[in-house]
């Protein structure tokens, strides 16, 4: 303010000079004497602002007696202007009422030149009290009307130094007005950075408290290490992948760790009962749930504790307990930990149960979404499982070695056999045994869900194990479960002379359901022709023997495809398509999308109706029909310039690249599902299926409903391709009578 009006009457003395009237008269003495005022007020209220910088940084601080100095000479400035208005020493006003400068002009410059210099040296003594804007703001305060107070002696007429005053002025305030907003942030900072510390720190002792819980459960035998985390992740993954806040897939975790704390309470006859629980344990066992959320309502803070603890143990349907919750009135939480604790259960087995395999698994979520489980979070675990799968097939590492003392005690992981010619080498050296035991090695042919040999019989259910046949290499062989098997010898070397050890390489190929193996050593061939009983059925080859070391395994899938001709017929191949054809040739599908209808160009409404036979081997539920929304340049699937929109199983599945389309799938089970056993006997016996295409624009529906599964899909194309496609395919089933009704 005192700069402004610095400034002000600057202007005034100017403006007024030389004007003869008695406001000009007034004006050019009452200005020239406030501009004089007026700077050594400026000095002074600097003086008293680095005094109060100072005492803000520390009051105990002895403020300099030089700063006292300055303030008595800024009155004295003040008190020798005031008397130069009686003695003309400083100025004077002449007649045509112009300004002069008096003989004693330069001791009104001691304060503004003198009084800055010895005020900087107190700023530099207390430079570490400032910021660093502050400090910036202060020496410009001071040297910038110094220097222009010393050009100032050498000119007349334009009062820069009163200029440079109020320049400097107003950077002062606008460097204090940054100082302080940036000390506000960082104020702020400091105080949400101590919020964020202690809710972390009340975040870090909540876990640490939970941990406990967990900790009690497993020291007791309640549960084995890790497995009650292994469901707390899991579930947090299920709520990150269904779209939740951060903040929520905590509360999931958190509810998931504690969930069934109420074990505690229960005997430990019941606990660690590893068993099927008795009537009476039955009874205590479902009162857990209850028991859990009476000891976690003391944590008042998070209500959704007691409440996932509660209800997690609801089915979707009504049919769980304590309350026989439906559907959506299950707390989400709840539901979420249902789905995470059924799969980490099924993978995880015990003591008397085997680990289920990921095709049985996934089999359990698919027939009881929106049964026992939520349907949506149901469908997240099975797209979580998929993936799984598909990085476990990718990462897949097999043995380079076994030794097997006993036979089949070891036995590698199975080698796939395809229509693509596969070579396995490897080294046989004996072991150490006793007179008169045998020692070779052998292979065996089998097929398992998860390409391993099982002989436990709870895994051989699990893992759906079939054994073919087993093979060694002097000829000798046995037929297990193959339709036929034909052996033949080649011999290198005279009979006496076999020696089962050495290196040894297998040539091996699979066409529909018959597999040609020849296994070779340094004495002889063994050629064998194995046949089926469908073309469905995978094989593999695992190297197994009896005292005997097997090393250097080595395997490769080489680059020559074989064919009908290749492997000489044992047996005629099961047919099921020797049905009536229709508009479309029938099709028989033995795997997972082997084979397909021929293309038909969706335009505008029609149907496609069809009959639809699951195959014997077909046990899931997945094996039915399933219909491929695609574009091609020739229409035909996986042709050039293939697009998948959707990938519609009719048993309530579907799949599609998101990137070419949107897919509105909308699927329900109505009062006539007759439920998923009957639903695959009837498959089994064979079904008529009905499906309906509708095409707007770039939007595609269909809708069909067979056995009470209800199905209606929205597909809206995301390209320009206006020619979309749709073909049916499967698994594990034959389509006969194909017609296309429009």
């Amino acid at each position: 303010m005192c700069a402004t009006f610095l400034l002000f009457f600057d202007r005034q003395a100017y403006f007024y000079s030389g004007n003869t009237s008695n406001t000009g008269y007034v004006m050019v003495r009452l200005s020239n004497f406030f501009v004089f005022i007026l700077t050594a007020l400026v000095i002074l209220i600097f003086n008293y602002y680095i005094i109060s910088l100072i005492n803000d940084y520390d009051k105990s601080y002895r403020i300099p007696i030089r700063l006292r100095f300055i303030t008595i000479g800024c009155f004295l400035e003040m008190l020798f202007v005031i008397s130069s208005q009686f003695n003309n020493i400083v100025y004077y006003i002449d007649e045509n009422n112009v300004y002069h400068r008096g003989d004693g002009f330069l001791l009104c410059y001691i304060v503004p030149v003198i009084c800055p210099l010895i005020q900087y040296s107190v700023i530099v003594k207390f430079k570490r009290f400032f910021s660093k804007l502050i400090y910036t703001s202060l020496i410009l305060y001071i040297f910038v009307p110094i220097i222009v107070g010393v050009i100032q002696i050498f000119t007349y007429g334009i009062s820069i130094v009163n200029m440079s005053i109020v320049g400097v002025s107003i950077s002062l305030y606008i460097f204090t007005y940054l100082d302080i907003n940036r000390s506000v942030t960082r104020a702020h900072q400091i105080e949400i950075g101590k919020l964020k510390e202690d809710e972390q720190r009340m975040k870090r002792l909540f876990n640490q408290t939970a941990n406990s819980f967990v900790k009690i459960l497993e020291q007791k035998g309640i549960y084995e290490k890790g497995y009650v985390f292994k469901i707390a992740n899991l579930a947090k993954t299920i709520a990150e992948v269904s779209g939740k806040e951060t903040d929520k897939c905590d509360e999931v975790y958190y509810a998931a760790l504690l969930h069934n704390v109420g074990m505690l309470g229960l005997p430990d006859v019941v606990t660690l009962n590893k068993g099927e629980p008795s009537a009476a344990d039955k009874i205590l066992l479902e009162e857990m749930p209850v028991l859990s959320s009476n000891i976690l309502s003391g944590i008042e803070e998070y209500p959704f504790l007691k409440n996932a603890a509660k209800y997690c143990h609801e089915n979707y349907d009504g049919s769980g307990y304590p309350e026989g919750l439906k559907g959506n009135n299950i707390p989400e939480a709840a539901r979420i930990i249902a789905v995470a604790e059924a799969y980490i259960k099924m993978t995880s087995g015990g003591e008397n149960d085997e680990a289920l395999p990921y095709i049985i698994i996934r089999e359990e979520f698919v027939k009881n979404a929106g049964i026992l489980y939520d349907p949506d979070f149901a469908y997240i675990m099975i797209q979580l499982m998929d993936k799984e799968n598909i990085i476990k097939a990718n990462k897949n590492v097999r043995e380079t070695e076994i030794k097997c003392k006993k036979y089949k005690d070891s036995v590698s992981t199975g080698i796939e056999l395809t229509d693509m010619i596969t070579k396995i080498q490897f080294e046989a050296k004996p072991m150490e045994h006793e007179e008169g035991e045998f020692s070779t090695p052998s292979i065996i042919i089998f097929d398992s869900y998860d390409m391993h040999h099982h002989a436990n019989p709870r895994a051989v259910k699990a893992y759906r194990y079939q054994e073919y046949a087993e093979i060694w290499p002097d000829g000798k062989y046995v037929s297990n479960s193959a339709r036929n098997m034909e052996v033949k010898i080649i011999d290198h070397k005279d009979r006496s002379e076999y020696d089962a050890f050495g290196m040894y390489e297998i040539t091996a190929s699979k066409y529909d359901d018959h597999i040609k193996i020849d296994m070779t050593n340094s004495c002889c061939t063994v050629s064998a022709i194995i046949s089926l009983f469908d073309n469905s059925k995978s094989a593999y080859i695992g190297l197994t023997g009896e005292n005997c070391h097997i090393k250097n395994i080595a395997y490769k899938k080489t680059d020559t495809k074989i064919d009908s001709l290749t492997i000489a017929k044992i047996s005629d191949s099961l047919i099921y398509t020797d049905r009536l054809e229709s508009d479309i040739p029938n099709i028989q599908i033995d795997k997972t999308r082997s084979a397909y209808t021929e293309s038909i160009l969706i335009d505008e409404e029609f149907r496609i109706d069809f009959h639809s036979l699951s195959l014997p081997s077909a046990n899931l539920v997945w094996h039915c029909p399933y219909v491929v929304l695609f574009y091609s340049d020739d229409g035909k699937v996986f042709g050039e310039g293939y697009k998948e929109y959707s990938l519609i199983k009719l048993n309530g599945e579907i799949s599609g690249n998101t990137s070419f389309a949107d897919n509105n799938f909308n699927m329900k089970k109505k009062e006539s599902f007759p439920g998923w056993d009957k639903w695959r006997e009837l498959n089994k016996e064979g079904m008529e299926y009905s499906v309906l295409f509708m095409k707007k624009g770039n939007k595609i529906e269909m809708v069909t409903e067979t056995l009470g599964i209800a199905i209606d899909n929205t597909t809206v194309i995301r390209d320009k391709n206006d020619k979309i496609y749709v073909a049916l395919t499967g698994d594990e089933i034959a389509l006969t009578d194909i017609r296309i009704v429009r």
